[in-house]
């Protein structure tokens, strides 16, 4: 395993390794990232039911990263003793943020003021311990900026961003980077590929979301970590760099945000 590695090594700063979508070939698919490049990798949570499962995962694999958290499109999955439990939970050796957490008013019958409750109390955890948050905005991204700016003490990732420029700059305002991924690379994306092309690139993450939101090239597959290097060239040739620094700018940046020299050593 882990023969004939490529370069550079990239940082996936958001997948769902623990996806049943990869049930049948898991390993293989964290090996073909590694081959590709990809060093660390950060799994989020999405609901109490999700954490053991990443714990046991991370166990296994030193450069995998567990996060955990009480995603909004699993609303109806949470109840309110599930945030007294992922306070024990962030006290977990090597849990590097607290997520996926957010708000999605995309998404018809998820009540909206039980989401902003769970973010709000998700967001005060990680500000009592000092943890990044990785950020769901999806159809909401105006009200998770304010309630980003309002809470304070923040820092994190808004992973698939798909705002405005203005939006993207009140993100970066306030220290929270952009996650992008798949989406960037198709060709339509116009808005986003113009934030990507000029946006300050100490705030840019790259992301696969896997099993979700694969590349253009990989439209309607199951996405996997190591595509992310198509993520990178596309975001490279957008901003008229090269493929070594925008790998080594993004990674550095997730090794910050992450802490994860302090968790690799």
């Amino acid at each position: 395993m882990h023969e004939n590695r490529s370069t550079p090594d990239l940082i996936d700063s958001h997948a769902h390794l623990d996806d049943q979508a990869f049930a049948a070939d898991r390993e293989e698919v964290i090996d073909r990232a590694w081959r590709a490049g990809v060093g660390d990798m950060i799994v989020p949570g999405v609901d109490a039911r999700s954490w053991p499962g990443i714990k046991a995962l991370c166990a296994r694999h030193s450069r995998l990263h567990p996060a955990f958290g009480l995603h909004p499109m699993f609303l109806h999955k949470h109840v309110p003793a599930d945030v007294d439990a992922l306070s024990s939970w962030l006290d977990e050796e090597n849990v590097v943020a607290v997520g996926e957490i957010g708000l999605d008013f995309q998404v018809e019958g998820l009540d909206r003021d039980s989401q902003r409750q769970f973010f709000l109390r998700q967001l005060q955890l990680a500000r009592q311990r000092d943890l990044p948050v990785i950020v769901h905005a999806r159809g909401a991204l105006e009200e998770v900026s304010l309630t980003l700016r309002r809470t304070g003490g923040l820092r994190g990732v808004v992973h698939s961003f798909s705002g405005s420029w203005q939006q993207a700059q009140h993100l970066w305002d306030i220290g929270f980077h952009l996650g992008i991924g798949g989406p960037v690379t198709y060709p339509r994306a116009q808005r986003l590929r113009r934030i990507v092309a000029q946006m300050p690139i100490d705030f840019l993450l790259l992301e696969s979301d896997a099993p979700d939101q694969p590349d253009a090239a990989h439209r309607g597959e199951r996405n996997e970590p190591g595509r992310i290097v198509d993520v990178l060239q596309c975001v490279a040739a957008l901003r008229s760099e090269s493929v070594a620094h925008v790998a080594a700018a993004t990674s550095a940046n997730a090794r910050r945000l992450f802490a994860l020299d302090r968790r690799n050593s």
